[in-house]
């Protein structure tokens, strides 16, 4: 196929013209072959997937998605400090010889270069840095490392996520995301919620505050929402591409804390969910392979199905299968990703790396493509993370079963991405070309969360819902409206009308 595409490019690019009685090219085949055609130069490649619509961005965690030269910025802008040891964002006051103010860093270029490494992964792919730590450490450590710097900046962070979605033509996103009122419950759940196995005792116990916290919540949304639109100039004439870009939220937990705590956060997202619309899904974070979320997976998963059953309507995205041989010990690669599937009833799956190790591995797979229960595939953290990357990636074993895909940044600010990096390490270590990356982009879209029917009938790409027949029509007009999800699903396809008509050089 690839052989076929390729040729085609090299003559649409040596003869803009047809041969006479030859049917001309489709925009998306002179697309396809154009993208073939340059597969071998990573730098104009680059250049075309920036351009290129995305759709989606599934799995991306708000904290994360800050770049450290951010963190810095605003760490300066609160009188924190920079521990010279560590390097890392810590709390004022500034006492020499120990610490010194973030206000001004950039002044010493070496120390400023010095803090960025060590709040982020830069370099890491590239052999900088410390050896003897080993990805995941190097990854996970980096939010204790820069927190001081972002915390209480939510709306900052969300102004800088929605422009670099806009950069990148990402029409939506859907980060996770932590909010503060929801400690307010920990209390009560540590005093009265027994051993953390009694789910009906502890949802009881939390209940009473659950209300207020709720409120308190939705309130701190509002105030972060909307910073970031006067950051960005929404409803101005002044309005910067980011206020175009849709987003709802995933409230989640923190799985290597408390069972109560666990419970507690879960609780907390599900109810979000139900009282608030930006809020569109419940998820667990946290690293995987850590002592507590090994211990207690299980009972986490059985958490997830108990709400789950107290609230039919909330979805949910699980992290699950973010392992791999060797960073634990084989039997912990045998379950994950299928009770996130069969027992907590997840929809989409975080990272799912570890699939080819799971006990009935191809009957999961079925089950996961009869269901479309898709998988956000995160190649670059994959690879900073896990060391996993290329051939050991299990993206084509996913699409060989017909288990739904889609490309997400993770932590982006981290791990020193974009969405336009993801899909080009797609086409560049996975060797995808530009209709199955338009698949993807679909996708995105298609199981995202947002609410509304989607403008497809079956499954994208392939037939659109009858009253969208002619999108012109005034039927497709009251659909569209009446579904956020079709009405973004219909601005993608507007825009790769628009992308494909694009003369690239």
């Amino acid at each position: 196929m690839r052989l076929s595409i390729l040729s085609a490019a090299m003559l649409v690019v040596a003869s803009p013209l047809a041969a006479k009685g030859t049917p001309t090219p489709s925009p998306e085949a002179r697309t396809a072959a154009y993208m073939a055609s340059i597969a071998g130069d990573r730098a104009k490649l680059r250049l075309f997937l920036q351009a290129m619509p995305k759709g989606a961005d599934l799995h991306n965690h708000l904290g994360g998605s800050t770049y450290a030269e951010d963190a810095l910025s605003w760490a300066g802008d609160a009188g924190l400090c920079i521990d010279l040891v560590t390097a890392h964002i810590v709390d004022g006051p500034c006492k020499a010889p120990d610490t010194v103010p973030a206000k001004g860093l950039d002044a010493d270029a070496k120390l400023y270069s010095r803090v960025v490494d060590a709040i982020s992964t830069r370099g890491f792919e590239r052999g900088f840095g410390d050896p003897k730590v080993p990805g995941q450490d190097r990854f996970f450590h980096t939010f204790e490392a820069f927190g001081p710097g972002t915390r209480g900046q939510t709306g900052k962070i969300i102004a800088a996520t929605l422009e670099q979605a806009a950069y990148d033509h990402v029409g939506y996103i859907e980060p996770m995301t932590i909010l503060s009122p929801m400690r307010a419950l920990i209390p009560v759940a540590m005093r009265d919620g027994g051993d953390g196995t009694d789910f009906a005792k502890l949802d009881a116990a939390i209940a009473p505050a659950m209300a207020q916290a709720v409120a308190a919540g939705r309130a701190e949304m509002d105030a972060a929402e909307a910073e970031a639109k006067r950051m960005l100039g929404c409803g101005t004439a002044s309005a910067q591409p980011g206020c175009a870009v849709a987003i709802r939220y995933l409230p989640c937990a923190l799985r290597n804390l408390d069972p109560r705590i666990v419970f507690a956060q879960l609780a907390y997202g599900f109810a979000l969910a139900e009282a608030d619309t930006r809020f569109v899904g419940v998820n667990i974070v946290a690293p995987e392979h850590e002592p507590v979320p090994r211990r207690d997976y299980a009972l986490h998963m059985a958490m997830l199905k108990w709400l789950k059953a107290k609230h039919p309507n909330v979805a949910l995205s699980l992290h699950a299968g973010e392992l791999t041989l060797g960073l634990v010990p084989p039997r912990d690669l045998k379950s994950h990703i299928a009770q996130a599937v069969e027992v907590a009833g997840a929809k989409r799956i975080g990272h799912g790396v570890d699939i080819a190790y799971e006990a009935d591995a191809p009957a999961l797979l079925r089950r996961m493509a009869k269901d479309r229960v898709a998988v956000e595939i995160n190649l670059t953290s994959n690879d900073v993370i896990l060391g996993v990357k290329g051939g050991d990636h299990p993206l084509a074993l996913y699409r060989s079963y017909g288990v739904p895909v889609v490309l997400s940044t993770d932590d982006e600010g981290v791990a020193r991405s974009d969405m336009t990096n993801e899909y080009l390490r797609a086409a560049t270590e996975q060797h995808l070309d530009y209709h199955e990356l338009k698949a993807i982009a679909r996708d995105g879209l298609q199981y995202a969360f947002l609410q509304g029917a989607s403008l497809w009938a079956d499954r994208s790409g392939v037939g659109r819902v009858t009253a969208c027949a002619d999108m012109k029509s005034a039927s497709c007009a009251a659909f569209l409206s009446a579904s956020p999800k079709a009405h973004q699903q219909a601005l993608l396809e507007a825009d790769f009308v628009t992308f494909e008509k694009i003369h690239f050089r």
